[in-house]
Parts: structure tokens; sequence; C-alpha cells
């Protein structure tokens, strides 16, 4: 057995993702909408506060397989408006209630799904620009996920002539095979159009999103999708692991166990394109992702300022995420807030003048702590630790500590080259919430 097959089936447990602490089903669901207004106008005072936006966009014609997002499948464009004005609505109810947020800068906008380009120029231009709007001296970075096999150059060239930059490609795997059982019949052609559209138009980065782990996929399908990347060569590149969860997304039913890579096997996929990109000059960043070093992903990174919240990496920290839209989630200093998930529901809040809440959490003292020592983890690789953190800290390490994968000293964390695949394990040792609770059923993906 070799040496990574062997942590492999020590450290491949079901365990969090760390998009954020506390992790959403350990949140205490303690946040009325009062309470988040409050917390919201609260963080609007504090020193250098900054605004990022994330709006979802749920609507796909076509569902794939492999998706945990939260989407509605239709082919029915006569939604974009009614939806687009609910959004609009949405915002013009958090300017009412909290008219601070205008007098704060505004540092990225970003479109997420769902397939945001399911909406035609006109309404994309109708949402960016009432949103923007609201504050002439906003200038936000702006950033989109596409579908390459849905957008049409002339949405691209709606988007550069707002302001983005930034567009993010989901391409999965680049295998027609695997692709079919994803149901994403997405030619190699297709994407390459699409990224020398987006350079023709000068958008400044292009990401591509590949994932590892999908049913059929192989050594030599992963080599090969990871050389037709390198061929396109995007600025980034997330290569996320699959997380099999068909108990909350029933389509992953679609296709079998047995259909997928698993344990040391799964991993090698990461670990056969990870050679290939790094040595086409690609940078790793945190946990699954690289950058070209002239991105500022990776320029951030060397700089110590990498971030990372729900919408993923990104190269500067804001103090407040405000979510839009049917199910995203929203971020201050001491709250997380979550909207209406069901698209009717979110509806009826709209059009009843409310913000469309359906759950949220309001942090504790030890929460902060820990979320600021897991971002550190998943950012940095280290973390600082105080001394009545120590103990408990180096009782839940000392196998990551005795395999090589982390050291401990008195005053911080440190995670070993060796040990970046098992930087969620790392995170446990931070989870207060989850060590003095355990979930009754399995809710998270394996670790690795």
């Amino acid at each position: 057995m070799s040496r990574l097959t062997e942590l492999i089936s020590k450290y491949d447990v079901s365990i969090p993702r760390y998009t954020s602490y506390p992790t959403v089903p350990y949140w205490e669901d303690n946040l009325t909408t009062d309470t988040w207004i409050d917390q919201l106008r609260m963080a609007c005072h504090l020193n250098q506060a900054s605004l990022a936006f994330y709006v979802h966009v749920p609507f796909c014609e076509s569902l794939c397989t492999f998706c945990g997002c939260n989407s509605s499948i239709t082919k029915d464009h006569s939604k974009e408006a009614p939806y687009v004005d609910l959004v609009l609505r949405e915002f013009e109810a958090y300017l009412k209630m909290v008219p601070e947020l205008k007098n704060i800068p505004a540092l990225e906008l970003h479109l997420g799904g769902g397939t945001p380009t399911f909406l035609s120029s006109g309404e994309l231009r109708r949402l960016t620009k009432g949103i923007l709007g609201s504050n002439p001296a906003w200038s936000p970075e702006c950033s989109i996920e596409i579908d390459p096999r849905r957008v049409k150059r002339e949405q691209l060239e709606t988007l550069r002539e707002l302001g983005y930059e930034r567009v993010s490609l989901g391409v999965q795997d680049f295998n027609p095979e695997v692709q079919r059982l994803i149901n994403r019949i997405q030619p190699f052609e297709v994407t390459r159009d699409v990224t020398h559209w987006a350079r023709e138009l000068g958008f400044k980065s292009v990401n591509f999103d590949l994932i590892f782990g999908l049913p059929k996929q192989t050594a030599e399908l992963m080599l090969d999708s990871a050389r037709k990347t390198i061929e396109l060569r995007p600025d980034r590149i997330a290569l996320y692991s699959y997380a099999h969860v068909p108990w909350i997304k029933p389509a992953q039913r679609l296709f079998t166990e047995d259909d997928l890579p698993k344990g040391a096997e799964k991993r090698r996929l990461y670990e056969l394109a990870r050679v290939e990109l790094l040595n086409s000059g690609y940078q790793e960043i945190g946990l699954d992702h690289f950058a070209l070093p002239t991105d500022s992903l990776s320029q951030s990174a060397s700089k110590g300022q990498l971030h990372r919240n729900f919408m993923g990496y990104t190269h500067r920290r804001t103090n407040i995420l405000l979510g839009l839209g049917v199910s995203a989630i929203s971020e201050t200093p001491t709250a997380f807030h979550q909207n209406q998930k069901v698209l009717q529901l979110y509806e009826r809040d709209i059009g009843e003048q409310k913000i469309p809440t359906l759950r949220g959490h309001l942090l504790t003292d030890e929460d902060r702590r820990a979320r600021e020592q897991i971002l550190n983890l998943i950012t940095k690789m280290r973390t600082s630790i105080s001394p009545t953190d120590r103990s408990s800290v180096a009782t839940m390490l000392k196998p990551m500590i005795d395999d090589g994968l982390a050291q401990l000293t008195e005053t911080e964390v440190l995670i070993e080259e060796q040990g970046r695949p098992f930087l969620r394990n790392a995170c446990v040792a931070f989870d207060r919430r989850l060590q003095n609770k355990q979930p009754e059923t399995r809710i998270f993906s394996q670790s690795v």
C-alpha cells in the first residue's frame, strides 16, 4: 500500500467542506429578520467597511446530475424578467431598511447559479444597472458564471460593456462518456470558442471549473482533461472534488456508486492533474484552486491576503457579503443569513415587502474565533492558537502531527505541503460544534 493510499484510507471521512463556520447544518437558526438587519447595519459602521454582492440566478435549461446547487430546471425564458424584478425589489428593501449600504464601497459583484446567462442581454443589463445604479461611486470588480453550451457572444459583449472583467466557465470534464453520465454534453470546441471570445472581448480573467471523482473518470481521462485545459490556458482553475450526496440531491442516483472512483483512486485523479498544471506554470492556491502567477489570486496568496467565502476563493476580503435572490447566503462579521430556497416562498416574501429570510445564525465569540482559525487554515495553511486552545487542538491534531501532515508550536498550527489534501481534516480540530455533537445521519460528503 502506497503512503498516499494509506493516508487516504485513514483520513477520507465524512466531514464539512468549510465554506463557512459554523457550517450550515450547525446554524442555530436564531436570527430573525429584524436581528439580521441590525447586524447588517452594525457591519456598515465598521472601520473600512466594504461590500460584495452575490446574486443567485437559479434557472438552468437542463439538469447536470453532479450538481449540488439550488437550481430550477426550465426552458421558459418568460421567467427572466419577473425574477429580475424580484431581485431588484429585494435590493430596494435592503436599501430602505439599511440606507448605510450606499455609503460604503462595493468591491465585488458576482452572478452565480444555476446559469446566470440564462438571462438575456437585456435582463443582465437591467439587473446589473439596477444594483450598481444605486450608487454612482460604486465600481466593483464584476464576475459571472457561464455555461459555454448556452452563452452567446452577444451576451459576453453586453457583460463586457457593463464592466464585467471575470468569467467562470463550467467545464467539469472533456470526455464525452463522462459528460453523458452527468448529462452535460459539451464538446471541446464549444469551450474553446467561448474562451477565445472572452479573450477577444478583453475579459481580464477566465476561470475553468473542473471536477475530479465523476462517474467513469479514469487517470487517462483526467490527464486528457488537464491537458486540454492547459491548451486553452485559463487564468484560474477550480479543481473540485465531486461531492456525492444523493440523500440531498436525488439526481445523483442516476448513476451508481460503482461508477465512481473512490478513496486513493479518486485522489490520484487530482494528483495527476495537479502535476500537469504545476509543470505548466500554474500555482496551487489553497485547497482546490490553481492560478497563473499573473492572476490576482496567485498574487494575493503570495501576500497572505487570500480570502474564502461562499463564492469560493477571492483575492480580497470584504466585511459584508450581501446575497440576493432565491437561496442566496449573506454574511457579516457577526451573522449569516440565507434567503428562502423555494422560489414560490421567495416570491411570496418579496411580494409582501419582506426580506425573504429562511434561516440564519448569530455567531458567538467562540464561533468568530473558530471561523478565523479555519479561514486561516484554508487560505494560508497555518493559524495561531491561544494557550487555552492548545491542549484540545493538540489532541485533535495528534494523528496528523504523527503522520507528518501538520506541525504544532506553542502559538501556531502549520499544515505541511503533504498535508494539503487533508486541510478539511485539520479544520475539524477547531470545529467545537461538530466535536460536541456528531450528526445523527449522514449529511457531509467525504473529505478527500
